[in-house]
């Protein structure tokens, strides 16, 4: 009678054993084979997460963004240095300017410019002159270049920010400068190029939204003109260093 009880406490643990057995592996199996399912891979939502977005920001831009503008622009150039110094500015300066947008955030800009200048002198001892008076001077600087333009995020600012569109922009520019001597035509005339950076920022209001702007640009140009490192008007001046300031009013057509 014993023996029989016996048998029966062990069959009942041996079955007990197994339900809860059997129940553990196939909750361990199941979990594993969802973590090692290719389709169940854990990164998927955050894919599926960052392409959703990354449509979604593509049809606002196709809906709402700007894809070309040109303008047209007048302001002034100004220098710096001993190059300040002896120029008078012949304003205004002109400008040509064609962007294109990558989003609403970044555009390449492509354009030109042009300004002219003049110098005097009229002293006989000019190192680089054997004697002559070069007098008056006409100094004319077309540049080209080829910049970025990062517009600031100011969704969460004021609506006056906001519709300023405020951006940051950097160049790479190339200078030609051509100094003509007016007044005397025994000089021919010195001219050459330069590497330059532009630096600055600006503002574009929208006069129609979408379909034109009024723009304003500030910037800080280092260039290296030819003519820089010149000592052809010593003792007047020890050379021609300085840099560039421009300030650029522009009217801007958008499509």
């Amino acid at each position: 009678m014993l023996l029989k009880n016996i048998q029966k406490i062990l069959l009942v643990f041996i079955i007990t054993t197994n339900i809860f057995g059997q129940a553990g592996v196939n909750d361990g199996f199941s979990i594993e084979e969802e973590d090692l399912n290719i389709g169940g891979d854990i990164f998927s939502d955050f894919n599926e997460d960052i392409e959703s977005n990354q449509v979604m920001e593509d049809e606002r831009f196709y809906r709402y963004g700007r894809f070309f503008t040109f303008s047209f622009s007048l302001g002034l150039t100004t220098f710096t240095g001993n190059r300040g110094v002896v120029y008078e500015n012949e304003h205004p300066s002109y400008g040509l300017q064609l962007s294109i947008f990558k989003d609403f955030q970044t555009a390449i800009s492509i354009g030109i410019g042009f300004s002219r200048h003049n110098m005097y002198f009229d002293q006989t001892n000019l190192e680089g002159f054997n004697g002559e008076a070069p007098s008056f001077v006409q100094v004319s600087q077309l540049r080209v270049y080829t910049g970025y333009k990062y517009y600031i995020d100011t969704s969460n600012l004021g609506t006056a920010i906001t519709y300023s569109n405020p951006y940051i922009t950097g160049r790479l520019e190339y200078w030609y400068t051509t100094n003509k001597f007016i007044d005397n035509e025994n000089i021919p005339n010195r001219n050459g190029g330069g590497l330059g950076v532009g630096l600055g920022g600006g503002l574009e209001f929208p006069i129609k939204l979408k379909e034109s702007y009024l723009g304003v640009e500030f910037l800080y140009h280092n260039v290296n003109f030819f003519d820089k490192n010149t000592g052809a008007y010593r003792p007047v001046i020890e050379d021609l260093s300085g840099d560039a300031f421009t300030t650029m009013m522009s009217y801007i057509w958008n499509w």
